[in-house]
């Protein structure tokens, strides 16, 4: 414990009794000393304190030679400068003087203001066992507890500048920009976070001590959205794609952009897409809604789970294809590849390859068709067929096209299978040769003949089931007997018209005419 002090007042004498610190405690400081004894107006030889300050051993000065008052226990307060602790320091009293009491202590502190935080354990631990001139905190503030901003976590890529993939081999792909945040129906997009208040604190004064202010948010929303009940939580109403303008979640099944070009790059997307502008060369639109377009394909790929629309035509270069599982609307085809489930309308189709799961028309005040291959299931319908510079077109109508270019994949599956089993069978035949002569064969030989005899069973099982598969398909591909082609304008000499089974090659320009089968011929009689 710390060395103290105290007085000894008799009759004619004051004096000064200082005790030794003791297990490493600190003497009574003399500055501290000199005020106590300044504050009472009690006499003294400064340079003789000096000389008996810091001693090991208990010391008693005398001080002057008047009588002094009995000194009662009594402490100095010091508060913080932040007002968040209050300390005291005891003093003894002096010999035969009185004892202060830990209600008069308690109840003085609430005096000189201290009305918070008042620290029972250590007081009581002082009047358990007084300790002088040591500090003891008797009460301490509460620091307030400081709250934190409300803030948005945001489940999709909020980040719009285009960054291209990286391949694998380090080589940059410009044509996946990562440009598009998609989103499924029942997907959470963002959460709100609230904000934290914090606690407010007390100093030990009693007067309340603010936590800072934060900030508010809360979810910003369009349409296709739903907020929970808590309000905390924004979830997709349908597939489609995110974005985040000036703060607001927007979600459409419509993706809408001005070209599909470098900025935009390839676009596959589960709605719906709207170009306002062209699609270049190279790129690709993959889309599981419609897909319109204000201005040209280029020699490009479009495959839309419902329509295709083109306002103003496709120039497919020789590499352009649509794809549709309903219908195709263009001003113009070609140089293109076109597969629709439904119809196809056009006003012209020039060297393409175009194929329609219902009927073909081609109108306007062209309306042509020169060059290439023209399939429909029900019927076929132009101004202008083939082309008096001879270019080689072929209409074909009443077979489903879709089904007969599976059969044609088909035959071409066979084919290879077969060649694989022909192949392998000389090498079967040899080795059973070799082991009828006794020939003994390596390990390593007779694995491959394993091999070879299990690629051949594969393949032949591989011929079965597609032949069966075939067969089946030929079966169901059957001939519309109402199918037709119907010519409102020419038709020049050269062109072939196929309706089922049966075909005829145009030896005349004829028009205003219609093509039909009958009596297992292709006949043309009069629109």
């Amino acid at each position: 414990m710390n060395g103290y002090f105290r007085l000894i007042c008799e009759e004619n004498s004051t004096y000064l009794q200082i005790e030794p610190p003791t297990e490493g405690g600190e003497p009574a400081g003399i500055n501290e000393i000199m005020e106590y004894l300044n504050n009472r107006n009690i006499d003294f030889d400064s340079q003789a304190l000096y000389a008996v300050s810091g001693k090991t051993e208990a010391q008693r000065l005398r001080l002057n030679r008047n009588s002094c008052m009995e000194e009662r226990e009594n402490y100095k307060l010091v508060i913080s400068p932040d007002n968040m602790k209050a300390t005291i320091r005891f003093y003894a009293p002096s010999k035969g003087g009185e004892l202060m009491t830990r209600n008069e202590l308690v109840s003085d502190l609430g005096y000189k203001g201290i009305k918070f935080g008042i620290q029972d354990v250590e007081i009581d631990k002082f009047f358990r066992s007084r300790r002088y001139c040591e500090d003891i905190v008797v009460a301490m503030g509460k620091v307030p507890r400081h709250g934190e901003d409300a803030h948005i976590e945001y489940y999709f890529n909020t980040d719009g500048k285009a960054r291209p993939t990286l391949n694998e081999d380090g080589s940059v792909d410009f044509f996946h920009l990562n440009t598009i945040s998609h989103c499924q129906k029942g997907d959470v997009l963002a959460k709100l976070f609230p904000e934290d208040l914090g606690e407010p604190g007390r100093n030990v004064l009693g007067e309340p001590l603010k936590p800072r202010d934060v900030k508010k948010k809360k979810l910003k929303y369009g349409r296709n959205i739903t907020l929970s009940e808590d309000k905390l939580t924004l979830t997709s109403d349908v597939d489609g794609h995110v974005t985040l303008v000036d703060d607001k979640v927007f979600v459409s099944d419509v993706l809408t952009v001005e070209n599909v070009d470098n900025s935009t790059g390839d676009i596959e997307y589960d709605g719906s897409v709207e170009i306002s502008g062209n699609v270049c060369a190279n790129f690709s639109v993959v889309a599981k809604g419609n897909i319109q377009v204000g201005g040209v394909v280029e020699g490009a790929y479009l495959q839309a789970g419902g329509d295709i629309i083109i306002t103003r035509g496709m120039n497919g270069m020789g590499r352009g294809e649509l794809k549709a599982g309903g219908n195709i609307v263009a001003k113009f085809m070609e140089n293109a590849t076109a597969m629709a489930k439904g119809y196809v309308s056009t006003d012209s189709i020039l060297h393409s390859s175009v194929q329609a799961g219902d009927e073909i028309t081609v109108s306007g005040r062209r309306g042509f068709i020169t060059g290439g291959r023209v399939c429909a299931l029900n019927n076929v319908s132009v101004k202008t067929l083939g082309s008096s510079m001879g270019a080689d077109t072929v209409i074909e109508v009443g077979v489903d096209p879709t089904l007969k270019s599976r059969i044609q994949q088909i035959q071409k599956e066979i084919a290879e299978a077969t060649r694989v089993v022909k192949s392998v069978q000389p090498l079967l035949t040899a080795t059973q040769q070799k082991l009828a002569k006794g020939i003994k064969l390596s390990p390593d030989q007779i694995q491959y003949m394993k091999s070879l005899i299990a690629l051949s069973q594969l393949k032949k099982k591989e011929v079965e089931s597609k032949t069966v598969e075939m067969e089946a398909m030929q079966d169901s591909l059957g001939n519309l007997t109402n199918a037709s082609v119907n010519v409102t304008g020419v038709v020049f000499p050269g062109t072939k018209i196929c309706i089922g089974d049966s075909s005829m090659i145009v030896q005349g320009q004829m028009q205003y005419c219609k093509f039909i089968r009958t009596g297992g011929e292709v006949k043309m009689t009069a629109l």
